[in-house]
């Protein structure tokens, strides 16, 4: 009986947990970039992507569950004829597939597993993450993923896929930095409800 009055008082108790706290993230205000390297020499091309939109689901500092949206179209480099290239058919094809997908799996200890979607193509990712609180209260997540480009069609260049590259061998691998900046979603406030009028005696 006490076993099953336990039981009971567990279930009402986790009933009453606040549901995790809601943010979106501003565009404009996180910063993607991104690293490539030559697998011969020290060349590497770094520029900018945008992140399209973004959401996340947080109790305290700890993520659980969150999506981000990144436009292929806006790939960045100071080189216009490298730009228009990364986001030609040879690389990222961003005019078929303008949006990148990540969302987020699970966080254990400081690490962050998912799935990427890229060229219409899944993979799971994981990679360390930072999560802090702002001043103001918006959240900062921070980190570095690693991602192997083959896994999503990308072989331009690949000594994996060609031979006799030379010192045109770009790497597999290349790096995104990023700092997602995300403000909390206030919950909508519960309608009132509706004063019972009263109707007139009858005479």
């Amino acid at each position: 009986m006490k076993a099953t009055f336990f039981l009971l008082l567990i279930l009402i108790a986790s009933s009453f947990r606040n549901a995790p706290q809601v943010y979106r993230a501003d565009a404009s205000a996180s910063q993607l970039t991104w690293t490539g390297y030559a697998e011969v020499g020290t060349w590497a091309p770094s520029g900018t992507l945008r992140l399209a939109q973004g959401r996340i689901e947080a109790d305290g500092l700890t993520l659980r569950a969150a999506r981000f949206e990144f436009d292929m179209r806006t790939i960045a480099h100071d080189n216009e004829q490298l730009q228009g290239h990364l986001r030609g058919a040879d690389f990222f094809d961003a005019e078929r597939h303008p949006i990148a997908v990540f969302e987020l799996r699970e966080v254990s200890g400081a690490t962050a597993r998912g799935q990427l979607t890229l060229k219409g193509i899944g993979k799971p990712v994981q990679f360390p993450v930072q999560v802090s609180r702002m001043v103001n209260g918006q959240l900062r997540v921070a980190g570095r993923a690693t991602v192997d480009r083959t896994q999503f069609g990308v072989t331009f260049n690949s000594a994996n896929f060609f031979q006799n590259l030379g010192d045109h061998a770009i790497r597999n691998d290349f790096q995104l930095d990023f700092v997602v900046v995300a403000s909390p979603v206030q919950a909508a406030a519960k309608p009132r409800p509706a004063a019972v009028g009263k109707f007139p005696k009858g005479r």
